[in-house]
């Protein structure tokens, strides 16, 4: 059972939404909140979800501030934006706070259920025209390959962060701890000159690596 929590400040989405997830045998929503703050006030380690659908767009305080909070101090949960904005800006704001997923909100219930399903097995997903736009992204920025500064175990990290993994799936697949994952993150972050994942992936895409 996927445990899945909504933060949407329209009541008929969000209703509408539990309503879907809570008809699926293999989703139940434990929590539908219309803010970030409302939300934070009933979270616990006792009431962690698997995955947090999240506009971005709330009253208080933004989708991506909350994705930041969440992420820092409940590494484990994976966080899908769903959202009308559909700008670069957006899209790669949320990459940078963590995001996992990234819907637009005219997607289907029954896409919303795949995404959420994908998600909580590692990998990642997106709406047609988002993924669209983070490819022309990537191709309006590659540039020839140049001698990567990365060690073998660094490259094997940024796969994972390209194929969508959360940190604890390249935690297992490389046989080290979340711990030592951060910290290898952090000197690839060092040796890239950068300062998020969309950019290292953005990096890896352009053969900058």
């Amino acid at each position: 059972m996927i445990s899945v929590a909504i933060v949407e400040d329209d009541d008929v989405i969000r209703e509408g939404i539990h309503e879907y997830l809570d008809t699926q045998e293999n989703l139940i929503c434990i929590a539908a909140k219309s803010s970030v703050e409302h939300f934070l006030a009933v979270l616990n380690e006792e009431t962690v979800p698997d995955v947090i659908l999240m506009d971005i767009g709330l009253p208080g305080m933004s989708g991506i501030s909350g994705m930041k909070l969440i992420t820092e101090k409940y590494p484990s949960v994976s966080i899908i934006m769903f959202t009308v904005y559909n700008d670069s800006h957006k899209i790669f704001e949320s990459l940078c706070a963590g995001a996992s997923g990234y819907l637009l909100k005219n997607t289907s219930f029954p896409e919303m259920k795949q995404a959420i399903e994908i998600i909580n097995a590692g990998g990642s997903m997106m709406s047609p025209p988002i993924a669209r736009k983070v490819m022309e992204h990537f191709h309006a920025g590659r540039k020839p390959k140049t001698t990567s500064p990365l060690t073998d175990k660094e490259k094997e990290i940024v796969q994972g962060l390209v194929d969508g993994l959360s940190y604890k799936m390249i935690a297992g697949a490389a046989s080290i701890s979340i711990e030592t994952v951060r910290s290898h993150i952090k000197n690839i972050y060092k040796k890239l000159h950068v300062h998020c994942k969309a950019d290292v992936i953005r990096k890896s895409l352009s053969g900058e690596i």
